[in-house]
């Protein structure tokens, strides 16, 4: 297998970032939810986002911050400049990731899709009853079942507290 730095030319900067730290996190008890490179404005922010279990301090996000920069600045992935943010994804954290749905199998979900369902509506908060071949299967606080393709929802977002507490 290649080295990170054999790799860093043309390859993915979200991807290279994830394989460095993703070892980094696991050494700290952490584990890397998701990695984002985004322009805002003027500036470029490279975001880390980490979890574990019990949940993420400002503790963790600096003891992973510090842990990683030198490495990142070694690997030097990004020629521009930027801000590295080391965050929790939060009580509302999107999911993007197959492992994502996975874990909350069960959980209430709200999705914006693309393109307006066959009701005409947009949004949709459901429970996440199903994950797979990268279709949601979600249940309505009426009952109903309705599955939607994970490339037809332009983001799906834990949304324990804007559900209502269905109950499984």
């Amino acid at each position: 297998m290649k080295s990170l730095a054999a790799k860093k030319k043309g390859g993915n900067t979200v991807a290279l970032v994830r394989q460095l730290a993703e070892p980094i996190a696991r050494d700290l008890g952490l584990m890397v939810w998701d990695v984002r490179f985004v322009k805002e404005g003027a500036d470029w922010f490279l975001r880390i986002f980490i979890d574990k279990p019990e949940g993420i301090g400002i503790e963790d996000c600096e003891a992973m911050s510090r842990a990683i920069n030198g490495p990142l600045d070694e690997l030097d992935p990004i020629e521009q400049a930027y801000c590295l943010e080391v965050c929790s994804p939060g009580i509302d954290r999107d999911l993007t990731r197959d492992e994502h749905f996975a874990a909350y199998l069960g959980a209430a979900v709200h999705v914006k899709l693309i393109r307006p369902g066959e009701d005409g509506k947009r949004e949709l908060t459901a429970i996440l009853a199903d994950y797979k071949d990268s279709t949601m299967l979600l249940r309505t606080a009426e009952g109903e079942e309705r599955a939607i393709p994970r490339k037809d929802a332009s983001s799906v977002r834990l949304a324990e507290d804007d559900f209502g507490g269905i109950e499984e």
